[in-house]
């Protein structure tokens, strides 16, 4: 519990910070209080699995891992002399508490702490908890007696950072920060007290802080009944951090009896004053008679308990190698998985690897933070330790935050998982530039050459329409010289046809002599026009003819013939319909090419 109602009066000072706040510092841990934390969630949402609490320290230890967070786990020794009487109330063993009171407390100096009973239920989770921290490297410190207080002891002697505990008399104790609470998940954040706030904002010190316990009661001592918060806060103001306890010790709570005030009394008869800052010390009932629970020794031992705590000597060999890390046991972990929550060591590596990946490259990122400020920059390749990042795979976006996907080296265990792009850039931005470098040479590959203008693709339309208009002039070209030649023959043979009709041609018989004489004789007669040279030249070389006796005119005709054929065979193979033939080709294997 703590001092009652001391979480109200620091409720100014607390702090919200975000979990990352825990990154590569050391913490100690009351454990007690985080198993009683986890078994109330177990008992209010599922009742049904006992280990529940297990699971949730598992998750709370794994968060903290990979933020690199040294664990401490502390836990309570014997149960001092001074708050046996406290211990018997909680565990409602029929005392008569208020007759019981001030003779324990008279008693309580000849009285020795009490042994817990390790064979109880709690215990026994104690037990679970701690095996649970041994498997993942975490040391365990067994109080004398208060863990809160050697926890406080820890933290005030700079042998850690802060200490987690929800009993508020740990700052009585010395404890300067301290972590009430822990939530994980999305949005994860500490609820954080620091003794700095408290002294500047409400102007208490640890001795305030006592003797607000003397006034409103705590695990030591009964308190004053009737007193609230704001005017025992008041009364300590009143006189001062650095007196309270020297009045304390000398005149015990007598300083604060009421003085001759005008009362005023309260609806349910108690007794209230208009001066809160002489309000006194104790419960005033309607006659005004005034009842002190406690003697002025009781108080001194109070303060004595608060002041100077049974704990480990921060330089004793009990506390110095609880501040030794554990190596990691893996198999023990996954046996233990798989006995409290049914899990294969598969799902035991996947929850736990990256985590102890992720926390040894947080300690890389220190290494060359530390390095950096020396003035020693080695390349990557030349640090001493190896960088746990082997490669990034690709860039991820988690809870809007800019991630990488990173691949670990192989001694991990673990092939890869998501960490902050920060952290990367931090430990090892030389794998962010060849991931880069990395990227862009695959964009390069993949990215097609561009081609010069002229050398571009052509749409389908621009490629149909060159296409038919290459073909149109071949056509056109084709036609005109057929239709010309044609016409040139058409003339000629229906001249000679006209004149064939009009008259015999003469029979004449070959024989030697001038045979080129007698057919300029002949076609004049007949009308005929003779071949032209130019028309004989184009012709190919024709085959030998047997001499055989055939008249002039068979012979005309067979030039006549013989022109026709060749006009054809002219039209088909001239060269300009070679040329656009060529044309076309050409211009089919660049669509080719281009499609490929």
């Amino acid at each position: 519990m703590g001092v009652k109602n001391l979480w109200e009066v620091l409720e100014p000072c607390k702090k919200t910070l975000p979990l990352h706040h825990l990154q590569n510092k050391r913490v100690c841990i009351d454990l007690s209080c985080w198993v009683v934390q986890l078994q109330n969630v177990n008992k209010s949402h599922c009742p049904v699995k006992t280990k529940l609490y297990l699971m949730g320290l598992f998750h709370r230890i794994r968060a903290l891992i990979a933020l690199n967070c040294t664990l401490i786990f502390v836990t309570d020794g014997s149960i001092p002399a001074i708050k046996l009487a406290t211990y018997r109330r909680r565990l409602n063993l029929g005392i008569d508490v208020e007759n019981q009171a001030t003779q324990d407390g008279e008693n309580s100096q000849n009285l020795s702490s009490l042994r817990r009973n390790m064979g109880s239920e709690f215990s026994c989770m104690i037990k679970e908890a701690k095996y649970l921290g041994s498997t993942l490297g975490i040391p365990c410190l067994d109080g004398v007696e208060e863990a809160e207080a050697q926890c406080a002891l820890l933290n005030l002697e700079s042998l850690c950072d802060g200490c987690f505990s929800s009993d508020s008399d740990i700052f009585l104790f010395g404890a300067r920060t301290v972590y009430r609470d822990i939530c994980l998940g999305e949005g994860g954040h500490v609820v954080c007290y620091e003794m700095d706030d408290i002294e500047r904002k409400l102007g208490f010190g640890r001795n305030s802080l006592i003797s607000l316990a003397l006034l409103l009661g705590s695990d030591y001592s009964q308190g004053v009944h009737g007193l609230g918060a704001e005017s025992a806060c008041q009364i300590v103001k009143s006189v001062g951090d650095n007196h309270i306890l020297q009045k304390i010790a000398s005149e015990g709570l007598s300083f604060a009896k009421k003085k001759k005030n005008p009362k005023r009394q309260g609806p349910q008869g108690q007794v209230k004053c208009n001066n809160t800052s002489t309000t006194l010390s104790c419960k005033a009932n309607m006659n005004g008679n005034i009842q002190i629970p406690q003697t002025d020794n009781q108080y001194l031992r109070v303060v004595e308990a608060f002041m100077n705590p049974k704990c480990h000597s921060a330089d004793s060999d009990v506390v110095h190698r609880s501040l030794v890390q554990r190596p990691f046991q893996r198999e023990k972990l996954q046996l233990l998985c798989a006995r409290f929550f049914e899990w294969p060591p598969e799902k035991t590596d996947e929850y736990i690897l990256p985590k102890i990946a992720e926390r040894d490259l947080r300690r890389f990122a220190a290494l060359q933070y530390t390095s950096s400020q020396l003035g020693v920059n080695f390349p990557l390749k030349e640090v001493p330790v190896k960088c746990p990042v082997s490669a990034i795979i690709k860039r991820r976006k988690v809870h809007g935050r800019e991630c990488f996907e990173v691949a670990w080296e192989e001694f991990y265990g673990v092939k890869s998982s998501v960490v902050y792009a920060d952290l990367v850039e931090s430990a090892c931005p030389e794998k962010i530039k060849e991931f880069d470098d990395r990227r862009a040479l695959e964009k390069k590959n993949q990215r097609k050459p561009r081609r010069k203008k002229s050398e571009k693709e052509c749409s389908v339309a621009e490629i149909d329409q060159k296409l038919q208009d290459l073909l149109l002039d071949i056509e056109l070209g084709s036609k005109s010289s057929l239709m010309a030649s044609r016409e040139i023959i058409s003339d000629k043979m229906t001249t000679t046809e006209i004149n064939f009709i009009n008259r015999d041609p003469p029979v004449i018989l070959d024989s030697e002599g001038d045979a080129d004489s007698r057919a300029a004789v002949l076609c004049r007669e007949t009308g005929a026009t003779v071949p032209k040279p130019e028309v004989i030249d184009l012709l190919s070389p024709s085959p030998l003819v047997p001499s055989r006796n055939v008249s002039r005119c068979a012979q005309m005709n067979d030039q006549h013939i013989s022109i026709i054929d060749l006009s054809d065979s002219e039209t088909e193979k001239s060269p300009e319909h070679a040329r656009k033939a060529r044309d076309l080709r050409l211009f089919l294997a660049s669509i080719r090419d281009d499609s490929h």
